[in-house]
């Protein structure tokens, strides 16, 4: 069975989901031009979410997307927070920022039985899942809804997993791609495979479809991706310029620039490991930091800094999600972006 078939739609390319760039607007135009549109659902409260399918469904019948992350929320280690915030402390200082006093930012939740209900309500053909699977509750209420299961894999173990657990396709997600790594079985980074060593291994490994992620920026990456055994592909980074994306001005202002050629891994956004443009706090406190605390806590004590310094026009504390491959970055419709990735195929 072709990826188009098992999921309804006309072109095997799928918008990857990029929580706190885009919101339903983007999913709805690479729908409505024949591509798989996804909507994050990780920063969204329930009544958010609610919304922006709503939304979804009154402008568009084709299949749609929706992700969540999986993660188990950590208990908070109060020693550890500390840690941090001390870590953090000249850049408050010189910002003129009082911690304890300032608002933190959005919080990553994980899938829950509510926003099962939700999506029932909804009947959304395809859902995602970022750190592997929910537990088997959650996941028989997401089969339940009538979608169709995808995850990320990292490494052909993960792949094996997933397909084990259920998955309808494997998302094999290169060392290249953009945002946070969906690797589970491991935190060791030395594991990560770029998307055309991965994605060949993992097609020999698994029966169920596999989508190629990482790197795959135009319509020859994409032939490429296919040539290897690729059912289809996701595309993340060169969605973000798009203008239906809701990318933050400092955001898009770096990946027209320079600094956009260089990329690194870092957890300090986060807790997790994720690809971002480098910028002063990956430079000074990471790119990987002991100190910051378990995904997502690591976020809260930035969100000041972040704030701030986007005020002044800066990026300097701002996760600036990025793959290696910025050449398909464009400033035109998302539908267009999508019609161009697929015309080689």
């Amino acid at each position: 069975m072709t990826l188009s078939s098992l999921l309804g739609i006309e072109m095997p390319i799928i918008q990857a989901p990029m929580a706190g760039a885009q919101g339903s607007a983007l999913a709805i135009a690479v729908c409505n031009a024949g591509g798989l549109g996804s909507l994050p659902c990780a920063m969204l409260s329930v009544d958010a979410m609610r919304a922006e399918l709503a939304v979804i469904r009154a402008a568009t019948r084709k299949p749609f997307n929706v992700n969540f992350f999986c993660h188990t929320p950590p208990t908070p280690n109060t020693d550890r927070q500390a840690a941090w915030r001390a870590a953090l402390a000249p850049y408050y200082k010189e910002y003129g920022i009082d911690p304890e006093t300032a608002p933190a930012g959005p919080e990553r939740a994980p899938f829950t039985a509510e926003a099962a209900r939700v999506l029932a309500d909804f009947r959304p053909a395809v859902i995602s899942f970022q750190f592997g699977l929910p537990e088997t509750r959650l996941l028989d209420m997401a089969k339940g809804v009538g979608a169709k299961i995808l995850s990320a894999a990292t490494t052909v173990e993960e792949a094996r997993w997933l397909e084990a657990h259920g998955v309808d396709a494997v998302i094999a997600q290169g060392l290249e791609a953009g945002g946070h790594r969906g690797n589970f079985l491991t935190g060791d980074m030395a594991t990560q495979l770029g998307t055309f060593a991965l994605v060949p291994q993992v097609v020999r490994a698994v029966k169920v479809p596999v989508i190629a992620a990482g790197g795959v920026a135009d319509a020859h990456g994409v032939a490429a991706a296919i040539a290897l055994g690729a059912a289809g592909v996701q595309v993340g980074t060169a969605y973000l310029l798009c203008s239906e994306a809701s990318t933050s001005p400092v955001h898009r202002a770096a990946l027209k620039s320079e600094a956009a050629c260089r990329t690194t891994v870092t957890n300090v956004f986060s807790g997790r490991p994720a690809r971002g443009i480098v910028n002063r706090a990956t430079k000074e406190l990471g790119p990987m930091s002991d100190l910051a605390p378990e995904f997502p806590l690591a976020s809260v004590a930035l969100a000041p800094l972040r704030a701030k310094a986007e005020s002044q026009g800066r990026g300097d504390f701002s996760p600036l999600w990025c793959g290696q491959n910025v050449s398909g970055c464009r400033e035109i419709g998302a539908g267009e972006l999508t019609r161009s990735l697929a015309a080689l195929i």
